[in-house]
């Protein structure tokens, strides 16, 4: 009796011990755990963004893809990040922070996305995502008439002046070194130095460039016609945020589509 009623405990205890294992681990089907979190590389996302804002970082000292007018932002990369927060139902909210800090700030998850004139680099693409580009970029050289400097041919041996963690800093330091190469905190900063003799010619995408030189009309600036280097312009995104990649890239393509991305640039640029 005494060995028939060990067993029918043991079984017991057994059966107790299999009921709390299940509970506690999740079904053997491979269903979401207790808590009710998708299983990791379910391919199920969250939103993108939290609470209902999609959070830009962007330089707004670099007409005209962004710039202040006011307390307001405006430019080519601010409406087209607010349609895209239209489409995806988000608001937009812009940080306005040093053109250096942004691919920092994405990185981390401070920012959801980084617009700002940015240009794919292979550098970048180690730390970001970006998006496909919507739009080409072209980086230009600023110069006094009457420069010796004719084109990007010309540049040897001559100071130049940068925005500082731009592609024309980078190109520029790669290219003649970094002892000729200036960088400076804002593109207008750079075209400052260059007025007051500090440095020979600005190297800087060809839209500013030509915002610069119609802001300092007096100054005897000129654009010159050679482009030093074209580049394609995109979106920075947190590398593990696939999703809002993914949606991003999908409303670049029904805005380019439906003529809402030409039809803001044709607005700044013409």
């Amino acid at each position: 009796m005494k060995k028939k009623l060990s067993a029918i405990i043991t079984l017991l205890v057994v059966a107790a011990m299999a009921i709390a294992l299940t509970a506690c681990g999740g079904s053997s089907e491979g269903g979401a755990p207790a808590g009710g979190a998708a299983p990791a590389g379910s391919g199920s996302s969250a939103a993108p963004a939290a609470g209902g804002k999609l959070v830009m970082a962007t330089n707004a000292e670099f007409p005209p893809y962004e710039f202040k007018e006011g307390d307001n932002f405006a430019g080519i990369d601010v409406e087209i990040a607010g349609a895209i927060a239209n489409k995806l139902g988000l608001e937009l909210e812009i940080a306005d922070v040093e053109f250096g800090s942004i691919i920092g700030g994405v990185q981390s998850g401070k920012f959801d996305m980084g617009m700002a004139g940015m240009t794919v680099t292979e550098e970048r693409l180690q730390s970001v995502n970006f998006s496909t580009s919507y739009a080409t970029g072209i980086q230009s050289i600023i110069v006094k008439d009457g420069s010796e400097i004719a084109s990007p041919d010309d540049l040897a041996g001559h100071k130049i002046g940068v925005q500082a963690d731009t592609t024309g800093d980078i190109y520029c330091s790669g290219d003649f070194g970094e002892e000729n190469v200036t960088a400076y905190k804002t593109g207008a900063d750079a075209v400052q130095a260059l007025i007051a003799g500090k440095v020979d010619c600005v190297v800087i995408d060809n839209e500013p460039a030509k915002s610069y030189v119609a802001a300092n009309a007096d100054q005897n600036l000129k654009v010159l016609d050679t482009a030093y280097a074209e580049e394609q312009y995109a979106i920075a995104i947190n590398k593990d945020n696939t999703a809002l990649l993914d949606q991003i890239n999908a409303a670049l393509e029904e805005l380019t589509a439906d003529g809402t991305i030409p039809g803001i640039i044709a607005k700044y640029i013409g």
